[in-house]
This record gives structure tokens, C-alpha cells and sequence, in this order.
């Protein structure tokens, strides 16, 4: 692939995209502006929380599967203990992952935690707790979904040189049985 096709390069999954932006921006721009024009807390907490925990479960579960090939999840076993799962595409196939579906993903990802942080220092500077405490869950939603798909990710880097080392490994055992019987 040319320089030039990667710089024009459109997205791949622009209605997934719209959408991953949609829900992270709608819980952002309802905190920010019910925060200056409305008076009532009940109604900012519930309606920021359920846009927040919408956006989590949009990433989590679409966009992250669609847009980077990534999809994660958190259970409890039979002892008791958090175990992490992950499922991604296979090494080809998260080779060819459009780079700008994966570009606006990640750092929408990180960009809307900074956010909260921000909202959540303001918050503080205010000595407004009870709107700390909408950050805080806000966050803690954003944060959950880094932590998710950082893990998820380094496990398909994992999976990805595991697969490589295999071709190469089958590739070059192949080449040398060839080579030592003339097939």
C-alpha cells in the first residue's frame, strides 16, 4: 500500500464510527449543558449515567469488535477470582483493519476519560461532590473499557507473534525438507 492510498484512506465503518463518537459525545454534552441550564440532580445523574453506561456497552460490545477486532469481557470462576476473556480476529485479518477506524477508536477512547478527569477537576474545584460522584461513575465506565481493550490488545499482539512465529517456524521447516530431498 502506497503512502498516498494511506493519507486518503476513507473509513471503513463510518456509521460505527458515528456512532462510537455519538453516545461518548451525547453523555459529555448532556453532563456539561444540564450542568449549566438545569437545577436538578436526579435527573443529570440518571440521564448522564444511562448515556455513559450506553456508550460503554456500544464500545464494549460493537465498535471495539467492529472497528479494531477486539472484544472483551470480565467473569467470575467457580474459586471466586476475576478472570479476563478476550476475542479478537485472527493475525490476517487484524492486519487489514482499517488504520483510521482503528486511529479514531483508540484515541476517542482515551480523549473521553481525559475529559471526565477534567470535568471530575472542576468538580472538585466547584466542591461540588454529589457531580463528582457522575464523574466518578462516568469514569469509572471509560476506564473500564481502556483497562479491557489495552488488555484485549496486547493479548492479539500475543496471539498475532505467536501465529507469525508458527508460519515462519512451519514455513522454514518446510523449506529445508524441500531443499534436503530436491521436492
Amino acid at each position: 500500500m502506497s503512502t498516498q492510498q494511506e493519507v486518503t484512506e476513507n473509513y471503513a465503518n463510518p456509521k460505527t464510527c458515528f456512532f462510537h463518537v455519538l453516545f461518548k459525545a451525547s453523555a459529555l454534552a448532556f453532563y456539561i449543558l444540564s450542568t449549566l441550564f438545569v437545577n436538578n440532580f436526579v435527573i443529570i445523574f440518571v440521564i448522564t449515567v444511562l448515556l455513559a453506561a450506553l456508550d460503554f456497552w456500544v464500545v464494549k460490545n460493537v465498535s471495539g469488535r467492529i472497528l479494531v477486532g477486539l472484544r472483551w469481557w470480565n467473569e467470575i470462576n467457580d474459586e471466586g477470582e476475576s478472570v479476563w476473556k478476550f476475542e479478537c480476529l485472527d493475525g490476517e485479518s487484524l492486519a487489514r483493519m482499517n488504520k483510521k477506524d482503528s486511529w479514531l477508536f483508540w484515541w476517542t477512547l482515551y480523549l473521553t476519560a481525559a475529559a471526565w478527569i477534567i470535568l471530575g477537576i472542576f468538580s472538585l474545584i466547584r466542591l461540588q461532590a454529589d457531580y463528582l460522584l457522575v464523574v466518578g461513575v462516568c469514569l469509572s465506565l471509560s476506564i473500564a473499557n481502556i483497562i479491557g481493550f489495552t488488555k484485549c490488545n496486547k493479548d492479539a499482539k500475543k496471539n498475532i507473534q505467536d501465529w507469525t512465529r508458527n508460519a515462519l517456524l512451519s514455513g522454514s521447516v518446510r523449506s529445508h525438507l524441500q531443499s534436503a530431498f530436491g521436492v
